[in-house]
Formats: structure tokens, sequence, C-alpha cells
């Protein structure tokens, strides 16, 4: 009878164990003193049809982050950003910029601001769930940029201003972010979860972005998340473009990601993304733009881009 019994305790401890390791717990972890390595290669195309012609942007991305670990407390985490390399490439209907900020002296200013952000460090604050708190420093780094600027006449020290905030500035800096890292649910999951989260989209656009994940494989050091992004505008929200052009904007569409997580850390390993926009701005009327009653401009916006993480020490 006791042999009997204790086999079938044995059965019972057995089903819990198997039970138990079918849940993870994914969050983000860090030591102080760490440091991780961030390349990001990456390349948006927009199309826009203006009054029949079509017009097409460009911008290439081929940097290298450095990430310190600062300061850990329960449940966040002060991490230090600094660019390690920082290679841009935009190409325009009117203008051409490439520009490598650890290359030589070049007479494109936009290099010159660049370089002046090159190895200068900012802090994000990262709860150990994914969510970004705060930013710090990195709009001080980009107003003392602006020196580079000061020799332009005023409406390309405002295009050059513009441009740079728009790229590098914090709300296009934090929103890159929040798409590249996972948040993380507060509780553990199994294969096949699914969970989600709202941000608001940050930058040029006004809207809001609806996050969603799901845990697709895992084992004892990675996880397979895969991740979906869908994106949509304000229609009623006036923003201002490039030339000071005056704008509503009726625009949709996702990001798909793949993710290779480090369970360690937390941070992806290797993130892939997919993201494509359509839809509309509506141009207001502005004769000295040549737009004599609002007209609509068809966009279409297309990115690919690949992430490697990986800890120097």
């Amino acid at each position: 009878m006791k042999r009997i019994l204790g086999i079938a305790l044995t059965m019972v401890t057995a089903a819990t164990q198997v039970q138990a390791q079918e849940y993870v717990d994914l969050h983000y972890t860090f030591n102080k003193g760490e440091q991780f390595e961030l390349e990001q290669k990456s390349r948006s195309e927009t199309y826009m049809t203006i009054n029949g012609a079509q017009q097409r942007t460009t911008r290439d991305y081929n940097n290298v982050i450095i990430i310190d670990v600062k300061d850990v407390n329960p449940g966040k985490a002060v991490l230090s950003f600094y660019y390690k390399d920082l290679k841009f490439n935009f190409n325009a209907k009117n203008t051409n910029i490439a520009v490598d900020a650890k290359g030589p002296e070049s007479t494109e200013p936009f290099q010159a601001g660049l370089k002046q952000i090159l190895k200068k460090p900012f802090t994000v604050e990262l709860t150990s769930t994914g969510i970004i708190t705060k930013i710090d420093g990195l709009d001080d780094l980009l107003d003392s940029a602006e020196s580079a600027f000061t020799n332009l006449k005023k409406d390309e020290q405002a295009a050059y201003k513009k441009l740079m905030k728009d790229q590098f500035g914090t709300d296009a800096f934090r929103s890159w972010l929040e798409q590249l890292l996972v948040m993380y649910p507060a509780h553990g999951i199994k294969t096949g979860t699914q969970w989600e989260e709202n941000v608001p989209m940050r930058g040029g656009l006004v809207g809001s972005v609806d996050l969603y994940w799901n845990l697709q494989t895992w084992d004892a050091q990675t996880a397979k998340v895969g991740g979906t992004a869908k994106i949509k505008t304000d229609k009623v929200q006036m923003l201002t473009l490039d030339d000071d052009i005056k704008a509503t904007a009726e625009i949709g569409g996702s990001t798909q990601s793949q993710y290779l997580i480090n369970r360690s850390s937390g941070l992806p390993n290797i993130c892939v993304q997919n993201m494509e926009l359509n839809g509309s701005y509506k141009y207001k009327a502005n004769r000295a733009k040549g737009f004599k009653k609002d007209i609509d401009v068809p966009v279409k916006i297309i990115t690919n881009a690949s992430y490697k993480i990986k800890q120097m020490k």
C-alpha cells in the first residue's frame, strides 16, 4: 500500500513539474556594469504622388549603439546609450545627404552635426516589463549639435534642425525603441500566448500603435517571439511637413517583427522588421507653396530593418 501511494505521489509531482515547465517568465534583467552592443541596419522608402508626379524619399541607417547598465533598482534599470558608429543617407527630390559621423571632414553640415552626438551618452529608464518611463539628455545633445548649422541661411538652418529632430530626437528614438523592445506581460506565459500594449505615435505623425506579440517557442536560453504593430494616424490632427507644409494624414498599416530573445537579459539577440503603411496626406491650401486649394497626396511607406544585440561584458 505504501509503495502504491509512493508511486502515486511521484506521478503527481512529475505532472506538476511538467505543468510548471510549460510556463516561462520573460522580463528584462540587468546587472550594473554590463554592456551591450546594438547594430542597426534599416532602409525606409516613402513614395508620394503630388499633382500626378511621384516623389521618392529614402532614409538609410547603419548604426552601432553601445548600451551600458548604469543602475539597477527593483523593477527597473537605467541604461546609458551612445552612438559608436553613425551612418545616415537621406535622398529626396532636392536633397542628397550621405553622412558617416566617423568619416573624414566633409562640407556636408549634417555630418558635422551628427559628429557632435557621436559617443555622447544619454539615458533610458526601462522597467522589467519593457516600459520606457524616461529618456534624458538626448534633446540636449541635439540642441548642442545645432551649432554646426549656425553659418547657414535661416531657412537652411530650420530644415537641418527639423531633419535632425525628426530622425534622431527623443520622440523619434523612443518610437523606434518601443517597437524594437518587446513589452512583456507581468506573469508567466506559455507557447501560443498572445499579449498586447498600446502606445502613441511619436515624432512626425500623430496617432496610435497597437502592439501585439505571441510566444512561438522557448528553451532555457532563448525564446522566439512574433510581433505585429498596427499603426493608424489621427486624420484630423494638423501636421507640419517638410518645406513648412501644413497637412492632415490618414495613413495606416502594420509592422511585422520576428525576435530571438536572450532570456538572460530579455533583449533580442536578433530582430527583423518589415513595415508597410498606405494612405494619404491632405495638403492645406497655401498659395505660397503652389496649392490654391486642399489637395490629396497619396503616400506609401516601406521600411525593412534588422537588428543584432550582443553582450560585450
